[in-house]
């Protein structure tokens, strides 16, 4: 049973293995086609494979292309985008540099607006300092003119001055002599007043006898001349005796000189008189001239006193002058100098101004420039991101290019 069994158990193993080797056989077949189709696809694969491999050099070659056109794009890349940088870190300095030059320019037209207004406010200041130039100008040529005149007046208060002075000098002169005429005739009145006092007593005694003795010598004379013509006479009457009669001539001529003698008694008298009469008249005379010497040593004092008043005076009206000269002079210097001062001033708004108007007419410039290099560095920003992006697709078509075809041949290779 176990050998029944156990060829049952063979004979089923037998058609088991016979029917797997029918199956093998049918497979063998069956790989044998297979085996021909697949020697046929081996040599269309290596017709192919040669081919890929072909193919795949060219691939190489190409993503080897691609890789160094990649690399040269990212360096392309690298460099635009630090380019790309630079231009918007330039941008952003020239909108820095932009808005700090508006921050000037805003500055700037604030104090030019600030310079305008000072300009303006100066501009009526030197209306009314032209104005009042103007005034002073012409107070400055009435006061030239009012300078001129007393210069002029001065020059003839000098010229006056002078010849007062020298009228000074002579009235000083003058004075001083009349002074020590006056001393000294002060000094001989006094002496002549100490001898009137002494000689009151004696000097009409004195003039008295000198008359009386003059009066004594006149008669004596009239005496000795009346002697002298009584001798003629008697003479000439002895000789008319003696001729023995008078003539009428004679007689005549004896009452002439009866005549003239009569004439010599009334003389003498009257000389007498006369000479009385000169001696008061001297006496009067004396006290009328230290009467007179005396006033007019007043007079003198008073005229010097005036003289001295007036000099006084002159000097305080040439002392006035010249300070008023003075004055003119230092309000003359001052004018001008304020005008010189102002005049200068504006000339330096002036040029402050044009010197502000020249920065912002810079800056303007320069902000115009900045504005275009602006817009021209925004411009090439904008063309670099173009062209970056535009490499990055290009990059991203190779890159999805080089897989389809890695994908391509590793499909081929399997």
């Amino acid at each position: 049973i176990q050998l029944e069994a156990k060829i049952k158990e063979l004979t089923e193993r037998a058609e088991d293995e016979e029917e797997m080797n029918a199956e093998l056989t049918a497979k063998k077949r069956k790989l044998e086609d297979e085996c021909s189709e697949l020697k046929k696809d081996i040599d269309d694969l290596e017709l192919t494979l040669a081919k890929v491999e072909k193919e795949k050099h060219a691939t190489e070659n190409k993503v080897k292309n691609l890789t160094e056109e990649m690399a040269a794009l990212d360096e392309t890349i690298a460099k635009l985008t630090k380019e790309k940088k630079a231009l918007q870190e330039a941008h952003q300095q020239t909108l820095d540099d932009l808005q700090t030059e508006e921050d000037k320019v805003n500055t700037l037209t604030k104090a030019k607006t600030k310079l305008e207004q000072q300009v303006d406010d100066l501009e009526g200041s030197l209306e009314q300092e032209k104005k009042l130039r103007m005034d002073l100008e012409r107070a400055k040529r009435k006061l030239e003119g009012d300078l001129k005149l007393a210069n002029d007046s001065i020059m003839d208060l000098e010229n006056d001055k002078q010849q007062l002075d020298e009228k000074l000098k002579k009235k000083d002169f003058e004075i001083s002599q009349i002074q020590s005429k006056t001393e000294d005739e002060q000094a001989l009145g006094m002496q002549l007043q100490k001898k009137i006092k002494e000689l009151q007593a004696s000097a009409r005694i004195e003039e008295l006898e000198e008359e009386i003795e003059a009066e004594r010598t006149s008669r004596a004379k009239a005496e000795k001349h009346r002697a002298d013509l009584s001798r003629e006479l008697e003479e000439i009457s002895e000789r008319l005796e003696e001729a023995g009669g008078a003539t009428a001539a004679q007689i005549d001529m004896n009452k002439k000189r009866e005549a003239e003698f009569q004439k010599m008694r009334r003389d003498l008298e009257e000389a007498t008189l006369q000479h009385e009469a000169t001696a008061a008249a001297l006496r009067k005379k004396h006290a009328d001239s230290t009467a007179e010497l005396g006033e007019q040593i007043d007079n003198l004092q008073r005229v010097k006193q005036k003289l001295e008043k007036e000099k006084s005076e002159l000097k305080m009206e040439i002392d006035d002058l010249a300070s008023n000269t003075e004055s003119v002079s230092k309000a003359k210097a001052n004018l001008e100098k304020m005008c010189r001062s102002l005049e200068d001033q504006l000339s330096e708004i002036k040029s402050k101004e044009e010197e502000q108007q020249r920065t912002i007419n810079d800056i303007s410039a320069q902000r115009a420039r900045l504005q275009t290099e602006s817009g021209e560095y925004s411009r090439q920003v904008e063309e670099k991101d173009a062209l970056i992006s535009q490499l990055s697709r290009g990059k991203q078509a190779f890159t999805q290019q080089i897989e389809e075809l890695k994908r391509h041949l590793e499909e081929e290779i399997k």
